[in-house]
């Protein structure tokens, strides 16, 4: 059975920009998300084995009692910090390799009308990865700046930078910069609409989010004695670094990692609905269609 073919170039209200991000990702899930981790995987994997070290090195931060041991030395502080950058690195590259995938499958299918390449999505996102390092570092200090100067300019500021990859993708043309002045313009276009239905998806990504670290939190509720009351606190500068509460941890990064899937998504059909009540492509491309098909 063929597959319905979801539109990106076109113009939606409200409710069809989330509808049609949960339609996208449904109809193509297994070529999508094996596309994803044919990619990204091995990046999300070092990302984990980072993560995992970093949660197990980081916890004699908080065991106080070894400060001032022999076997808390100038070397332990040097682990820590190697470790820190190593899980820094590899957070940066998984999360670009992941966006710039879902990008790019989403590029070639609408550019080949539902038929995605593989082997031109790989290369695409190989060539981008320094555009989308710069795209990373100018979302992240213009999220920082505006959560710095107060609560709402974040919420302006979300809305560009969310769609901010995505024009970089689909309009080849720009460079980085230009994608990035671009977006604040993009927005100004439609900014309620695509405000809300980001907001929305947000709170999509948050819940589900906490539903998968519930497993989390029981287990650390457990073990540290609160459901029976008895809470030893020589136990507690320790608990970091157990094997399973490290293990759960990493899961728990691992589903919302992908979950942030859901925000790619998004961000892109987002960016099609304010494109197009500017440029009208994809409505000349479909009339230009029908013409063909007359004649």
């Amino acid at each position: 059975m063929n597959k319905p073919y979801i539109e990106f170039r076109k113009q939606r209200d409200f409710s069809s920009i989330l509808s049609d991000t949960f339609g996208f990702i449904r109809n193509e899930f297994k070529p999508f998300i094996k596309t994803v981790v044919n990619i990204a995987g091995p990046a999300i994997v070092v990302f984990m084995i980072a993560l995992a070290a970093y949660n197990y090195v980081s916890g004699d931060v908080l065991n106080f009692s070894s400060f001032g041991e022999p076997s808390f030395n100038s070397s332990s502080v040097f682990v820590i910090i190697t470790t820190a950058i190593f899980y820094l690195i590899s957070a940066i590259a998984a999360y670009i390799l992941t966006v710039a995938s879902v990008l790019f499958y989403i590029k070639s299918y609408v550019d080949n009308k539902g038929v995605v390449d593989p082997t031109e999505v790989k290369t695409n996102v190989h060539k981008s990865f320094w555009s989308f390092l710069g795209l990373s570092f100018l979302k992240g200090i213009t999220l920082f700046i505006a959560a710095l100067l107060c609560f709402l300019p974040v919420f302006y500021a979300m809305i560009p930078m969310a769609i901010v990859f995505s024009i970089y993708v689909f309009e080849p043309k720009r460079s980085t910069s230009d994608a990035y002045s671009q977006s604040f313009k993009l927005v100004n276009i439609d900014f309620w609409t695509a405000f809300g239905a980001f907001l929305i998806l947000g709170i999509i990504y948050y819940v589900l989010g906490m539903v998968f670290s519930i497993p989390t939190v029981i287990y650390t509720l457990i073990s540290t004695g609160v459901f029976s009351g008895e809470i030893d606190p020589a136990n507690m500068s320790t608990f970091s670094q157990d094997p399973i509460l490290i293990f759960l941890n990493v899961l728990n990064t691992f589903f919302q990692f992908f979950l942030n899937i859901i925000l790619i998504v998004g961000g892109a059909i987002i960016y099609f609905h304010l494109h197009e009540k500017t440029n009208f492509t994809g409505t000349y491309d479909r009339i230009s269609e029908i013409g063909k098909i007359e004649d």
